[in-house]
């Protein structure tokens, strides 16, 4: 991470986020933010290789894929995914949902500040974000929950 101060939030790809704790106070310990995802919406499929990853569902209904399993989850269940461990998650229903995020150790939360600097776009820019994503220990492993 950067000595950069961290925005208090981001947008990127219609979703916005809260960085509530960037890693920098924790000694990069740890980070915690807020994400409003819209409905439809989810990342592809990806692996941490250097941080634990833990979603506590605020609002909305999301359905998790973890390590080959796929489970719905609303308000008040917590998924966590270990390192390494194949993840995504897509928003379904038309309500959009809110998740607060921590990530161990932290400083993943650059990752969303470069690509809303940018606004690269899943997938025209799949390659550079790819390329971005692999100095924040991200590797994509897969298509999104529901793409053909």
């Amino acid at each position: 991470m950067t000595s950069q101060k961290m925005p208090k939030s981001v947008n990127w790809q219609g979703t916005t986020y809260k960085l509530l704790l960037p890693s920098s106070p924790s000694n990069t310990r740890l980070s915690i933010f807020e994400s409003i995802d819209q409905p439809g919406y989810g990342p592809p499929r990806h692996i941490h290789t250097a941080e634990d990853e833990t979603f506590y569902v605020l609002s909305g209904d999301v359905e998790f894929l973890v390590g080959g399993a796929t489970t719905l989850m609303g308000p008040g269940d917590i998924a966590f995914v270990a390192k390494g461990q194949e993840h995504t998650f897509r928003v379904v229903g038309e309500m959009a949902a809110r998740m607060l995020t921590v990530m161990t150790p932290g400083g993943f939360e650059g990752f969303f500040v470069e690509m809303a600097k940018d606004q690269y776009q899943i997938p025209q820019d799949l390659p550079k974000i790819a390329a971005i994503g692999s100095g924040y220990n991200l590797e994509f492993t897969g298509p999104p929950l529901g793409a053909s």
